[in-house]
């Protein structure tokens, strides 16, 4: 950055991914989700430096040249629900040019056989047959999400990274794009899809990973993390209860800045349970990063207490 400084955006994320699995990664703006997505892809600035390993099929992708990425990677092995629809969609072609051509790209359609396949890839996000001769210019946030999820559900990669694909959707929308997600998963690909929408990742996901201040925190499974026991680290336990349907109390306090992050744990100056421990920075041991992680046991109980207490 300016001035000779580095900010570590991601640090330390670990993880596996299986075909047929769908991992949902969330937590908060600005935590380095979407960096990560962009790392795998080639996609960070110029200026970004990576380390590390991330294999696919077995490509490796970091350190991967601007050839290998182009004509082996983007879309072939790794698909890609971009965060901001509208800005990767080309401005001077309709959506059905783009998405025919993509069928060209990928599949080996002829052109002539690409404008009808046009069609039901169009459908397969519920993007509508009849909008396909508009431009981006002139699609609603929605519409330029659903288009976006279209072309990326074309290549059939062995991975799909969905960075928020449920971003201007209404709720049967989001519904839909969930399960079509989840169908494209339990066909044999993997999918890590990046959401602040809790309710679409328990609808598909299998595991959850949550990510603060550029580090995964916790990585569990879904059926536990949203079922009675819930998450381990109070961070992802905050993201829970600040949702409507469950206690719609937000977690105090703001995340640090990655340019300004204390030597221990990152989230204890928000946390009700930090302790003298919490100025050490936790190890990840055991799917948590945390010092003082809620226990199963004690989980129950407290599900239990507010039971009583409603």
């Amino acid at each position: 950055m300016r001035g000779g400084r580095h900010v570590a955006a991601v640090s330390g994320a670990s993880f596996d991914l299986a075909a047929g699995e769908c991992l949902a990664l969330v937590g908060e703006s600005g935590c380095g989700k979407s960096v990560l997505a962009s790392a795998l892809l080639g996609l960070l600035p110029g200026n970004a430096q990576t380390a590390g390993t991330a294999t696919v099929a077995g490509t490796e992708l970091l350190g991967a040249d601007e050839h290998t990425l182009a004509l082996t990677v983007r879309g072939r092995l790794v698909g890609l629900v971009p965060q901001s629809p509208a800005a990767h969609l080309t401005p001077v072609r309709t959506v059905g040019a783009q998405i025919e051509e993509t069928l060209r790209e990928l599949t080996g359609l002829s052109r002539k056989a690409a404008r009808s396949a046009a069609v039901a890839a169009a459908e397969r996000a519920a993007f509508p047959a009849d909008h396909l001769d508009r431009y981006p210019h002139e699609l609603s946030g929605g519409l330029a999400q659903r288009a976006a999820t279209a072309l990326a559900l074309i290549g059939d990669a062995p991975l799909l990274l969905a960075d928020e694909p449920t971003t201007g959707l209404d709720r049967d929308l989001v519904n839909r794009t969930a399960d079509e997600l989840r169908r494209h998963t339990d066909d044999g690909r993997a999918l890590l899809m990046i959401t602040h929408d809790l309710a679409a990742a328990e609808r598909i996901a299998d595991r959850v990973a949550v990510m603060y201040a550029g580090r995964i925190v916790e990585l569990t499974g879904a059926r536990g993390f949203f079922g009675e026991s819930g998450p381990r680290h109070p961070y992802a336990r905050g993201l829970l209860n600040a949702l409507p349907e469950r206690d719609f109390t937000a977690v105090p306090g703001l995340p640090p800045e990655l340019s300004d992050l204390p030597e221990g744990c990152a989230f204890a100056a928000r946390c009700d349970r930090a302790g003298e421990r919490c100025a050490v920075r936790p190890a990840f041991t055991d799917g948590v990063a945390c010092h003082h992680p809620v226990t199963p046991a004690a989980a129950r109980a407290a599900s239990t207490k507010d039971v009583h207490r409603a």
